[in-house]
């Protein structure tokens, strides 16, 4: 019988389970064998992570065809107007292309919310404030790099919510199994085909490489000689 997951992942841990730099990653916080994330979370950003060994529910995650809604809260840098939430929402170029029509508004700091240890750095010059964004891609830093193109730079960043699932009933650090039915109940779903976990998961992994190399040789180097 496939185990599911619910983690909090805290801000600067990999999801992975093993690190040559030996940095934190899953296997400090979860010690249930042959698990493997759904999807990914940046090594600084923080929430919800869901971890199966069920290999056709990693593969649906990952598959754009599903569109599984991913909910975030970005504290941002400045005092995001109007026309950053109207331009959050119906789509931007990106150096990888134009995103897709995404739902987000301004918010308040939830009083659920955990502090982040470390703590941001604020500039005490300069506001910050909170937008929520419901994603149904999942590019590599996108809510980071969606946030900077509308001139509001994320400063800190929270996955809150996967489909209807969420994080608030989990201290940061903690994990909970819970049953299939739950997470069919509360929206994600699942193709028909069979895969196993490590395969589907190895499988995201070097699509998110590749995308990274892409991305890097499509920047412009930067000229050495400078004018001052």
């Amino acid at each position: 019988m496939s185990r599911y997951l619910l983690f909090n992942k805290p801000f600067q841990v990999l999801t992975q389970f093993t690190d040559p730099d030996n940095r934190q990653t899953l296997a400090d916080f979860i010690d249930v064998p042959e698990v493997y994330s759904a999807g990914r979370l940046d090594y600084d950003s923080e929430g919800l992570l869901l971890l199966t060994d069920d290999g056709a529910l990693i593969h649906s995650m990952m598959n754009p065809r599903f569109k599984t809604p991913k909910t975030y809260l970005a504290q941002v840098e400045g005092d995001i107007t109007d026309e950053a939430i109207r331009r959050l929402e119906s789509g931007l170029q990106l150096k990888d292309g134009p995103t897709l029509p995404a739902k987000a508004r301004r918010v308040s700091e939830p009083a659920w919310l955990w502090p982040r240890q470390p703590p941001i750095r604020e500039r005490a010059t300069i506001p910050a404030s909170w937008v929520e964004l419901t994603l149904v891609e999942g590019r590599n830093r996108q809510v980071r790099r969606m946030t900077a193109a509308v001139g509001f730079p994320t400063l800190r960043l929270i996955r809150v919510a996967l489909a209807e699932l969420t994080v608030e009933s989990l201290s940061v650090g903690q994990y909970k199994e819970v049953d299939r039915e739950l997470i069919v109940d509360n929206g994600i779903k699942w193709q028909i085909k069979k895969s196993s976990p490590k395969a589907a998961h190895s499988k995201h992994q070097t699509t998110v490489k590749r995308q990274d190399r892409r991305r890097h040789r499509n920047r412009r180097p930067q000229s050495r000689n400078r004018k001052v």
